[in-house]
């Protein structure tokens, strides 16, 4: 394999300094056009690609952005890369039949949003993913490799972060604002579901509600369950005569979930904490001709695409997933460019879509 022509080699060949060439490949506009050709048609003709290695040893930089997400066996983040890397998500009309398809959009989306801000800013994206006792290493060295660190919420624990945080910005996604001195981007979950559950209980007059909640690690779940509690009061409902059951948003469990509730009865209404646990439990009604909305009212929680197509299509609270993603990388930028900022807390406004399993 031949040499890779180096920037010695350009400058020689342009018969400019070194210097010139590095105010040309980084700021063209600076330099006189003739010499900004002449270094150019040299590039061109060596085939210079500049050293990204050595620009961050420079600049003390490595233009890359972090973020961690956990482990799970549901969660296979090389498809979600494939798809959020500058495509746009497909459109999935599920039948019943597909799980896997649809399970993890949540990260996708945020991921693209991710992608989109960091590529916007002139960072690239790392992303890593890990569970159990790997967590504290993989975090240790993707953070050795980046210039900030963005973590879903209860996934790393505070004394991890507060070691990363001294070398590094870090922001952390979801969840509710806390005294911690992190970042904060979080959606109005909370709220979101009291209001969602509100129009179940209120505009249909549903007393035979059931929830399905998340995984209790999850700090969205928690706000969004405290929601619903809300509402039930409001309602003037007991909250100990409403059956809780606990999932781990992904459809399958929604199935599951969905059996052993209709093994005990027929509830007028079944609030679900997400979007795929409620898909899950349209499955299992029309497999047993149970009509929604007619019989049972469903709603979900997230506002992916499958949502829309599904049948019915699923009433549910849309969370701006996509700009979760951006505004962490933003909060990341904007401390990288003023360290001394004060911790902030970004919570982003949701919307209830009302649609046909419970108009």
């Amino acid at each position: 394999m031949a040499k890779a022509p180096t920037v010695y080699d350009v400058a020689e060949r342009a018969h400019v300094s070194i210097a010139t060439v590095s105010r040309v490949l980084r700021s063209p506009d600076a330099v006189r056009e003739t010499t900004r050709d002449r270094v150019m048609e040299a590039v061109r003709y060596l085939g210079y690609v500049p050293s990204g290695n050595a620009r961050a040893l420079a600049a003390r930089r490595t233009n890359v952005i972090g973020l961690f997400f956990p482990g799970h066996d549901d969660l296979d983040i090389s498809a979600a890369l494939s798809q959020s890397a500058g495509a746009e998500v497909p459109i999935v009309v599920d039948d019943g039949s597909l799980v896997q398809e649809t399970e993890n959009l949540y990260f996708d989306e945020v991921l693209r949003g991710a992608e989109i801000e960091a590529w916007r800013r002139g960072f690239a994206l790392m992303v890593a993913a890990g569970r159990g006792a790997s967590r504290e290493a993989l975090v240790n060295d993707i953070a050795g490799r980046v210039d900030g660190l963005a973590v879903l919420a209860r996934t790393v624990s505070d004394e991890l972060l507060a070691h990363v945080a001294r070398r590094i910005p870090v922001v952390v996604l979801a969840g509710s604002e806390r005294d911690d001195g992190f970042d904060h981007v979080s959606a109005s979950n909370g709220p979101g579901m009291r209001a969602l559950a509100g129009h179940v209980l209120g505009a249909h007059g549903v007393r035979d509600v059931v929830y399905i909640a998340g995984p209790e690690d999850s700090p969205d779940d928690a706000e969004r369950l405290d929601g619903f509690r809300a509402a039930l009061h409001e309602a003037g409902i007991v909250e100990s005569d409403v059956p809780v059951y606990r999932g781990d948003f992904t459809r399958e469990r929604g199935r599951a979930i969905g059996e052993r509730i209709l093994a005990y009865h027929t509830p007028r209404a079944v609030v679900c904490s997400n979007d795929q646990t409620a898909l899950g439990v349209l499955d299992v009604l029309e497999a047993r001709g149970i009509r929604v909305p007619d019989d049972v009212l469903v709603t979900g929680f997230d506002g992916i695409t499958a949502g829309r197509h599904s049948r019915p299509t699923l009433t549910t609270v849309h969370q701006p997933m996509v700009e979760l993603g951006r505004a962490a990388v933003h909060a990341i930028t904007a401390r990288l460019d003023d360290p001394t900022l004060a911790a902030q807390s970004l919570t982003l406004p949701v919307q209830v879509v009302l649609r046909a399993s419970c108009p």
